[in-house]
C-alpha cells in the first residue's frame, strides 16, 4: 500500500529501478542516501528510510551543507527500501527518465520526526551533522525547507 504511487508511475519491464518486494528488513538500521538526479533538470534525491520505505524528498539545489542555508525539499512518493542501492539510467518516456547515481549514504539516527517537523542526524560519507525538514505550507502541500543546523 505505502509503495503504491511508486508502482504507479512506472513500467517495470522498461526500467531498472527496483519494484520493491514489500518486505521489511528487521535491524537495518535507519539508512538514508542522497541521489544525483539528471533528469529534465538536475536535482537531488534526499530519501530517508522510515516504516520499511525510504521517505523522499527532491532537493532542486542540493543538500545545503553549511549551517543556515536553506533549500526547497519537494515531498516525492516513498520509495522502496531497494532503491537506496539503485543507479543507472531511467529510459526516455519514463517518470524520472534520466542518470541517477549514489552522491551519499549512511545512517541517521532521527531526533525528532512530526507531521510537520523531521530532523535528523546524518552520518555520511559527504554529509555529517544535523538536518532539519520543515513543511512550507505557504509554498505548497508538498513543499518543505532543508536545512544544515548547528551541531
Amino acid at each position: 500500500m505505502k509503495l503504491d504511487e511508486y508502482r504507479k508511475k512506472r513500467d517495470f519491464a522498461s526500467t531498472t529501478e527496483p519494484e520493491g518486494s514489500g518486505e521489511q528488513r528487521k535491524g537495518a538500521g535507519k539508512i538514508f542516501v542522497v541521489q544525483e538526479h539528471r533528469a529534465s533538470h538536475l536535482h537531488y534525491d534526499l530519501r530517508l528510510e522510515r516504516d520499511g520505505v525510504l521517505v523522499s524528498f527532491a532537493v532542486p539545489k542540493g543538500i545545503p551543507e553549511q549551517p543556515g542555508e536553506k533549500h526547497l525539499a519537494v515531498r516525492t512518493e516513498d520509495h522502496p527500501l531497494e532503491y537506496a542501492d539503485f543507479e543507472g539510467t531511467i529510459p526516455e518516456g519514463e517518470y524520472g527518465a534520466g542518470k541517477v547515481t549514489i552522491w551519499d549514504r549512511g545512517l541517521y539516527d532521527a531526533i525528532e520526526w512530526k507531521e510537520n517537523t523531521i530532523e535528523v542526524v546524518m552520518k555520511g560519507e559527504r554529509l555529517s551533522g544535523r538536518y532539519i525538514l520543515v513543511r512550507f505550507r505557504k509554498a505548497g502541500l508538498n513543499d518543505w525547507l532543508l536545512f544544515r543546523a548547528k551541531d
